[in-house]
This record gives C-alpha cells, structure tokens and sequence, in this order.
C-alpha cells in the first residue's frame, strides 16, 4: 500500500502538460528562428533589418510560451516550460520534491521532443542555425554570456513572482513574460542567444550534437533564478506572498502546489493529506 501511495504522489497529468507544452514552445519558438534566420531565408527580404527580425522572432517565440499558459496544458500544470522557473517555485516552498523531480524531467524530455521534430520537419534550413542552439556572440566571450544569462533570467524570474504575488497582477502574468522576453530576444540574443531555460538548450545541442559553451546555459539560468527568489525574500514588503505556482492560475483546475493562496475550488492537496492519514493506510 506505501507503494501505491509513493507511486500516487506523482501528478503524471501534470508531466505530461509539461512535456507537451515545452514541445510546443521550442518547436514553435525555433522555426521562427529558422524562418527568420535560416538558410534561404523567406522573412529576410520582406524584412532586412536584422534587428526587426530578432523582434519578430521573440514575439512568435515568447508568444508560444504565453500560449500554453493560458491553454488548458497550462492551466493544469502552471506552465512553467523551463526548469528554471520550477526550481524557483521549488525553493520559495510551492512544490513537493517528486513534483520537482517530475517537471524538470518532463521539460527536458519535451524539449528534445521539439527539437527533434524541428530537425526533421526544416532538415537542412535548421541545421544552418545548428538547430536553434544558444551560443555567445562572436563578440562575447562565454563569462560574458554567463553573466548576461543569470542576469535576464534573475530579471525574469522576480518579475513573475511579483506578479504572482499580487491578486490584481498574477491574471496578467501571460503577457508579462510575452513582452518580456520578447524585449530579452530583441536586446540581449547578440551576447547569449537568449536561452534562459537549461532544457531550451540543452535539447539543440543534443540534437545538433554540439556542446561549445554549453556549460553557460546549464549553470547561469538557474543561479539566476536563486538569486531572484532571494532578492524576492529580501526587497517583497512583509507579508507579500506568493499566491499560486502557475503562470496563469485558473480556479476550476485543481492544483498540485503548495501553501496556494489564490482562489481555487479543489486542490489536490485535500485528497494527498486523506490518503496518507494514519487511519487510511493498510496494516
């Protein structure tokens, strides 16, 4: 029966919304980036200016994320397609370990899954990019890199959980990161690629193989993150909490974090605390 009750604690629901949501995201984020920037390229005539592309292509990418965040995939599993984010909610104390475990993986299975599927559906327009893989600028040396990746993805990091701290922004989170890291895109993709997300560039390097400078984007993302929830812990006024570990925080869909301070009609948090009562375990 303890058994039963182990396997039961993971959310396989959950996984699964992640998987496929990280899927979508880098799939569709990445031919954006092989259409803008691609090997006979159709979007470089009709736009020239290379910086209006890169624009472009953090809309259509962020956008994707936003997307599966007001999705139901989203509304179930909060959407957080990058390791990074979950292991931000993880340390504020909004996430069980095997759910932890679980999203991480999920991420990582998903974004192979889409890089994949990026690499046969484009075959030689996405190799001319190497997949989508993030790499320093030619300009840039790799500490550069590392130093612009914590730096946007500690950015990124506390402006969600500002907004998810707060009932009248929490709605808004969506379109926060969609203009977030869209600008990111714009602005800082000529130092780092713009990963922010470990598993968003672990899966092109996998894929591609190559692995050049690919220690940045598996270290600086998450110390980024670290340091957002601290800077949240210290400068939050007291008392300011946050209040759901989803992106977009929908009432009807149950939810499998911790210590939810948003309105919610059934948390599944309810049915683990009846199951594993002394009084509903076999002897």
């Amino acid at each position: 029966m303890q058994r039963f009750l182990k396997w039961h604690a993971f959310h396989w629901a959950e996984y699964a919304a992640e998987l496929l949501g990280t899927a979508f995201n880098l799939f569709v984020g990445l031919s954006a980036v092989v259409l803008d920037f691609g090997s006979h390229s159709p979007v470089e005539p009709l736009i020239p200016d290379r910086g209006l592309r890169l624009l472009l292509t953090g809309l259509v990418f962020a956008g994707s994320g936003s997307l599966v965040a007001i999705s139901p995939l989203g509304k179930l599993s909060g959407a957080h397609i990058n390791p990074s984010v979950t292991l931000a909610f993880w340390v504020q104390g909004k996430m069980h370990r095997q759910d932890l475990i679980g999203y991480i993986s999920a991420q990582f299975v998903g974004a192979i899954l889409g890089v994949t599927l990026l690499a046969v559906v484009w075959r030689d327009r996405a190799a001319s990019i190497k997949n989508g893989m993030t790499l320093p600028g030619s300009a840039y040396s790799s500490w550069m890199a590392f130093g612009a990746e914590v730096s946007i993805t500690f950015l990124l990091v506390l402006l969600i959980f500002i907004f998810v701290s707060s009932t009248r922004l929490m709605r808004w989170t969506p379109l926060m990161t969609w203009f977030v890291v869209a600008i990111m895109v714009w602005l800082e993709s000529p130092v780092s690629g713009t990963s922010l997300n470990p598993a968003r560039s672990f899966a092109p390097a996998l894929v591609t193989p190559l692995w050049k400078d690919q220690w940045v984007y598996l270290i600086a993302p998450p110390l980024g993150s670290l340091l957002a929830v601290m800077a949240f812990r210290s400068w939050c006024p007291v008392g300011r909490e946050i209040l759901t570990g989803k992106l977009f925080h929908a009432p009807h869909y149950r939810s499998i974090f911790k210590n939810v301070k948003a309105p919610h009609r059934w948390s599944d948090r309810v049915n683990h605390k009846v199951s594993r009562s002394p009084s509903n375990r076999s002897p």
